[in-house]
């Protein structure tokens, strides 16, 4: 099973910079006024590693990666980034208020060095296909850098919660991190040093399967780092157990699927330049599958009231296999719908060639059973984002309409973490855009070189 063992992390050292200034959020939640932002907020950002900028002068001497490792080299050199001396486990939290609700809760988990698998030997599984172009600019920053300054988001299940009570006895005394970030996520980091609960994490470790929560590009380029290196060494073939080399590993913080704070938020879905669009035969196409709940209002007086009530409706009927619906109408028609499956409805018939567990998936129901038929939007043209764009913020994705840049907006309620893990481990993968784990873990609060 999963082999996670201590290793000594590059950290920031406090003494030189505050860690409110250095650290990111990851590399593909960096937007430009977040990347300007990061480098306006100390010369020893991450930003110069983790995402930094592209110049029309750049040359194969000079360019984004050689630059992220001749800095992390310097600030190494320098003791801005130090290595800690004993191998550790890095216990991890983040507090923070669920969006759209207010609700407050924590979530826990550890960070470590775990040893990348084949998907193929049944340890570690995605739930979602890669795309080619974020490997390989993750791809040439290893090679440079040498160095994981993100965090792989690793999922296990635990019941007896064992390395939870671990974590939590650690967290007795005062962390070695404390910041928020600017999402108002407050994160704490204590350092696990002591060889008789490293070797207890290591044990319990090794009993469970992992799933891939966030990172599958990271992932999957650390396993094409590692496989150049072992082919550098004299071939592809895995190494002694006693023999594993740092690139053998990578570093992944593993947050167990039964203890509180996990939060997946949805993404919702915005269809736009759809021919000859009609909501009245949209609905009488899916009317033997599916209930329609409208919200109507008849002004901007009564819109907020309605569409509380719809939000409302949408969480409350998510045991029902339930979509909101708002499409771009007159406005004495203006309504919002809640859809919601037909009792007995044989999904078998509607989600045909759709396999038993990905049938239980709210955005496999949309996916399938409605924006294709009903819409003419394949997987094709969703690839292609050809007529499908993507919103989190459920009043976000309605606004886009009122405005006219979409016709329709579909808003999903979340997918179950028990979901995920089944059909992960199952080895089959969700559409894209199926899960946003929320919050998003700091690039830089712990650091793994490689070699």
């Amino acid at each position: 099973m999963a082999q996670v063992h201590a290793f000594h992390a590059f950290r920031y050292n406090p003494q030189r910079v505050p860690f409110e200034r250095v650290l990111t959020q990851p590399y593909d939640k960096i937007s430009t006024p977040m990347q300007d932002t990061y480098y306006a907020a100390d010369p020893h950002n991450l930003i110069s590693v983790e995402k930094g900028r592209s110049y029309p002068t750049d040359s194969p001497q000079n360019n984004v990666y050689t630059r992220a490792a001749t800095a992390l080299d310097n600030w190494i050199r320098e003791n801005i980034v130090v290595q800690d001396p004993v191998p550790s486990f890095y216990a991890y939290t983040q507090e923070y208020a669920v969006p759209g609700t207010g609700e407050q809760r924590t979530r826990r988990g550890f960070i470590g060095a775990g040893k990348l698998e084949e998907y193929s030997a049944g340890v570690v599984f995605r739930h979602e296909h890669t795309l080619s172009g974020p490997k390989a600019d993750r791809f040439e920053l290893l090679r440079h850098t040498r160095t994981h300054t993100g965090q792989l988001f690793m999922l296990y299940s635990d019941p007896q919660q064992r390395v939870d009570r671990i974590l939590k006895d650690a967290e007795s005394a005062a962390p070695a991190t404390t910041l928020y970030d600017g999402f108002g996520v407050m994160h704490r980091l204590w350092v696990i040093d002591d060889p008789e609960r490293t070797a207890a994490i290591e044990s319990a470790m090794a009993e469970h399967k992992l799933v891939i929560a966030d990172g599958h590009h990271r992932y999957e380029t650390a396993l094409n780092y590692r496989n150049e290196r072992r082919l550098h060494a004299g071939g592809l073939h895995p190494p002694a157990p006693h023999t594993m080399a740092p690139y053998d590993f990578a570093m992944m913080t593993f947050v167990n699927t039964c203890s509180e704070g996990l939060t997946i938020l949805p993404t919702h879905r915005l269809a736009a330049h759809l021919h000859d669009f009609s909501w009245s035969e949209v609905r009488r196409y899916l009317e033997p599958w599916f209930e329609a709940q409208p919200f109507p209002f008849a002004d901007d007086g009564q819109k907020a009231e309605a569409q509380n009530k719809f939000l409302a409706h949408l969480q409350q009927a998510r045991g029902q296999r339930a979509i909101g619906v708002y499409p771009n109408a007159e406005h004495a028609k203006r309504a919002y719908y809640v859809l919601t499956l037909r009792r007995g409805a044989d999904l078998s018939l509607l989600l045909h060639g759709v396999s038993p567990l990905q049938r239980e998936l709210d955005v496999v129901l949309l996916h399938d059973g409605i924006l294709e038929p009903a819409f003419g939007i394949t997987l094709q043209a969703v690839t292609a984002e050809k007529h499908l764009s993507y919103e989190r913020e459920a009043s976000a994705a309605l606004d886009t309409v009122d405005r006219g840049a979409a016709q329709i907006a579909f808003l999903l309620n979340p997918v179950d973490v028990d979901q995920v893990m089944r059909i992960a481990i199952a080895g089959e993968v969700m559409p894209q855009k199926s899960t946003d784990f929320y919050p998003k873990l700091l690039s830089g609060i712990c650091m793994y070189r490689v070699g």
